[in-house]
């Protein structure tokens, strides 16, 4: 009896601890959008050892992506508080622009670095699109596992 009540309080004090975790997600302070502007800038030039002039256009570019982020974020959620899901059409025209945006961004990138810099931007890029695409599919296995369990 001592050990049926014992195995029970374990296992509802680990389910309770690792609930709490989860609704602690996502509730820490955010920066500043200079404060990230400055992280990435200082990021890329220990990554592809920039000089000074390089790391004050990348400094404008990435200052420049930060705000157009900022404002579509505040415009899709505005959308989502109101209940709009976006057209088949509107998708299209979004995805268009983003595309359209990676390319002009691309070829900015491309002026302001070397060969090598540039080729060593673009792997770093590659590696970071791998561990997002992971997570993804890691986060959707487990909203699926929380719906299931719903």
């Amino acid at each position: 009896m001592k050990k049926v009540f014992l195995a029970v309080l374990i296992f509802v004090g680990l389910t309770t601890f690792a609930q709490e975790k989860r609704d602690q997600v996502g509730k820490r302070e955010k920066m500043t959008p200079e404060q990230q502007t400055e992280l990435h800038v200082k990021k890329m030039k220990l990554d592809l050892d920039l000089n000074e002039n390089q790391v004050a256009e990348i400094k404008k570019i990435v200052a420049r992506q930060n705000a157009k982020r900022d404002s579509k974020k505040t415009e899709m959620q505005a959308k989502r508080a109101e209940g709009k899901k976006p057209t088949a059409d509107e998708m299209f025209k979004m995805k268009n622009e983003m595309l359209d945006e990676q390319i002009a961004h691309k070829a900015e990138m491309k002026k302001i670095l070397n060969a090598e810099q540039f080729a060593k931007w673009e792997t770093i890029k590659s590696e970071r699109k791998k561990g997002f695409v992971k997570k993804a599919r890691k986060e959707r296995k487990e909203r699926k596992i929380e719906d299931i369990e719903k």
